[in-house]
């Protein structure tokens, strides 16, 4: 592959596919400060709160009036990159990754003592990357934001005492936005060119839907497992692209901004979950969330006007990923003080989903997660939670050149749950 063709693949595919660096491939898994206590063990069978409908729509039916959870979850994460070949010897891209902000809502409601219905509004994939503007290999880093919102109304039925069912629909909005620098291959043209300048921009948004169910099955008050599954959606990202530096569209159409078409695939997922309580202090509880990763097979952007100078007719992108399906284990246990004070700690290993790149330095991550609610009233509880995560070393060649990402993160969430 040519520089100018790796340079915009892999600045599109940082764009569309980077997320939060901190779950496998390009997932966000913040979506409850209770869960986050835990390490998200168990998220699908505890429904110990409204967040329950993000991971099994079926749960909904354990709650016999209104009930409303509003979270907000803080990330502060510390990624650095390392490149061992850069012109001096070595260069070190640091905190290439912002704090960011995650906020979501849910709605429960029962209908009646067999039908429920709710409503969730929560991320599943977004994040910022931010790599200096003098970083070496800039055609490949730069900057990216990318953030997607899940829109999820959902039914439950109530089939007896033991077993519910649960549907829901997944209404995805997806919004991207980025721009590339020169890096290297300025210095030839310097000061013509500087590093800092940019090659590219890329900015898009799309709709699209997708579907879940669940099943929650009670086997008696103590004991308890949730099983569910999100399709996955194929979202059609169309924008506006600024070739600025004429490689792509032609020296004759430097600056200009075309329409470009990119489908990417969010891939399915399925969770099994269990909670025991042991007696009325402890309970334990657990999880294994599966992605289908394997799906993710290629990006591939089109129009009519990219060219490459004749190489790729039709074609702006054209990208292999090298994804297979990975699972996430996750167990905790809950631990209840006194009828206001509920402790919770949680302890998850996210297998990696797909080879590191620079735009994706995906690794295998460790949580080590702990949190409290405090029971205000029988109508009010606030939830806090607490997760270090360890990412492992990334150490991989890109376009025949060496780097290292190391990456952490600290995560804290509150949320307040009331019951109508």
């Amino acid at each position: 592959m040519s520089v100018n063709i790796r340079y915009l693949s892999l600045a599109l595919c940082a764009a569309l596919t980077s997320t939060s660096v901190f779950s496998a491939g390009f997932q966000v898994s913040e979506q409850s400060a209770s869960g986050l206590g835990r390490a998200f063990a168990g998220e699908a069978a505890i429904a110990d709160n409204a967040a329950v409908i993000s991971r099994n729509p079926a749960a909904m039916t354990k709650f016999n009036s209104m009930t409303v959870s509003v979270v907000g979850s803080v990330v502060i994460p510390d990624v650095d990159v390392i490149a061992h070949d850069a012109p001096n010897g070595i260069q070190t891209a640091k905190n290439v990754a912002p704090t960011a902000f995650v906020p979501a809502s849910y709605f429960i409601q029962p209908l009646n003592e067999r039908f429920s219905w709710g409503l969730a509004l929560f991320s599943g994939y977004g994040v910022t990357t931010d790599y200096p503007a003098d970083f070496y290999d800039g055609t490949s880093a730069g900057k990216t934001s990318l953030v997607a919102i899940n829109l999820n109304p959902s039914i439950a039925y109530k089939v007896n005492n033991q077993l519910s069912l649960g549907v829901g629909l997944n209404a995805v909005y997806a919004k991207a936005e980025l721009y590339r620098h020169y890096g290297q291959n300025a210095l030839p043209f310097y000061p013509a060119i500087k590093p800092s300048d940019k090659t590219i921009n890329m900015e898009g948004d799309t709709w699209s839907w997708g579907w879940n169910i669940g099943a929650f099955y009670q086997l008696d008050d103590n004991n308890r497992f949730g099983l569910a599954y999100r399709s996955k959606v194929d979202l059609d990202f169309k924008g506006d692209f600024t070739d600025y530096s004429g490689l792509v569209l032609g020296s004759a159409n430097r600056g200009q901004t075309i329409k470009g078409k990119l489908p990417v695939i969010l891939p399915a997922t399925a969770e099994f979950s269990g909670f025991h309580r042991l007696n009325p202090k402890i309970a334990v509880h657990y999880s294994l969330f599966w992605t289908q990763w394997s799906s993710f097979k290629e990006l591939r952007a089109t129009n009519a006007q990219c060219n490459f100078n004749g190489q790729m007719p039709g074609i702006c992108l054209l990208k292999d990923e090298d994804y297979s399906d990975a699972f996430r284990w996750a167990i905790g246990t809950t631990y209840t003080l006194n009828p206001n004070i509920t402790l919770r700690a949680g302890f998850a290993f996210d297998e990696q989903g797909g080879k590191a790149t620079l735009s994706i330095p995906d690794t295998d991550r460790y949580w080590y997660s702990a949190g409290v609610t405090y029971q205000h009233s029988p109508r009010l509880s606030i939830d806090i939670g607490l997760s270090y995560i360890y990412g492992k070393d990334s150490n991989f060649i890109e376009t025949y050149h060496r780097f290292t990402a190391s990456s952490v993160a600290y995560i804290g969430a509150a949320q307040v749950n009331y019951a109508f």
